[in-house]
């Protein structure tokens, strides 16, 4: 039994502190992280496209430090989180995303004010992207 035990605790620990180490999906494929940092896109641009609504920065900001703190916890680096949000290919792919995302919504990113008014919608109802706009 000893012996049994000797061996088999070794193996469950190894295999207990390996996990973290698996292979970690893409953050752009964790909907946690990806999700939220797409509705932090949308209310960028509608602020920026808006001249009556602004920015809640510290709220952006806050949202923007709990996803990083999100990513850490899953065992993403530093470097894969800085490299994910300041890569080309992922600004351009969020961009395609959050486009699509707000067409299937009937919303023609293009459109100022189609977006304008779908960013005074957002804020009325308390969204996530409407927390961040006021």
């Amino acid at each position: 039994m000893r012996v049994l035990t000797g061996l088999v605790l070794p193996l469950v620990l190894g295999l207990t502190l390996a996990a973290p180490a698996a292979a970690k999906p893409p953050l752009r494929d964790v909907a946690k992280i990806d999700d939220h940092l797409m509705a932090v896109a949308i209310a960028d641009e509608i602020r920026k496209s808006c001249e009556d609504i602004s920015p809640r920065m510290i709220k952006a900001y806050s949202v923007l430090r709990s996803l990083k703190s999100d990513a850490r916890a899953l065992g993403y680096s530093d470097e894969e989180i800085e490299d994910y949000v300041t890569s080309k290919a992922e600004k351009a792919r969020m961009r395609a995303k959050a486009d699509a995302w707000l067409k299937a919504r009937g919303v023609d990113p293009k459109d100022r004010a189609a977006l304008c008014a779908f960013g005074k919608t957002e804020i009325a109802r308390g969204s996530r992207i409407g927390e961040l706009l006021y």
